[in-house]
């Protein structure tokens, strides 16, 4: 099984808005060679980097056997599907598909990293993924991503 992180900051027209990219993305995510087994709400968060269009965020768990470097090469085919093209890091995108985590454990290789190494700093991962895995431990610090959501949403102390 693996979380999926979910994200579209770039309609491709009227209809295809990125809400209904990450929809339709979902949706795919559904069908063989995958099974879905939870489903996040879709939200709207604030981007990072130079883009100024907001994103539509979302999480999936889905089941597969594909090994992790197959399922980044599906994955990655979704998005050029999509339309997304790879030129600029934190650019605007279409569509964003990221490996959050896997139930195997860890993984690490050339371009795959598992568990991705941002996602406990970004809010936008967190909260839709503490909305569909509330069994599952972070395998670095052993933390459920509603622990992981909590501290980083935690209000600072003055220094």
């Amino acid at each position: 099984m693996y979380a999926i992180a979910l994200g579209s900051n770039q309609p491709r027209s009227r209809t295809l808005t990125p809400r209904r990219l990450v929809e339709k993305a979902m949706e795919r995510l559904s069908h063989k060679p995958f099974a879905a087994i939870a489903r996040s709400i879709i939200i709207e968060t604030s981007p990072l980097g130079p883009s100024r269009r907001r994103y539509a965020n979302g999480c999936m768990i889905i089941e597969t056997r594909l090994d992790p470097p197959e399922l980044l090469d599906k994955l990655h085919k979704i998005e050029r599907k999509a339309g997304r093209k790879r030129q600029r890091t934190w650019g605007a995108r279409t569509l964003d598909l990221d490996i959050i985590l896997w139930s195997g454990g860890m993984w690490g290789s050339d371009g795959l990293v598992i568990p991705h190494p941002a996602y406990r700093a970004r809010g936008f991962v967190l909260k839709p993924l503490a909305e569909v895995s509330s069994r599952w431990r972070d395998p670095l610090s052993g933390l459920s991503p509603r622990h992981l959501l909590a501290r980083l949403e935690k209000p600072r102390k003055p220094r």
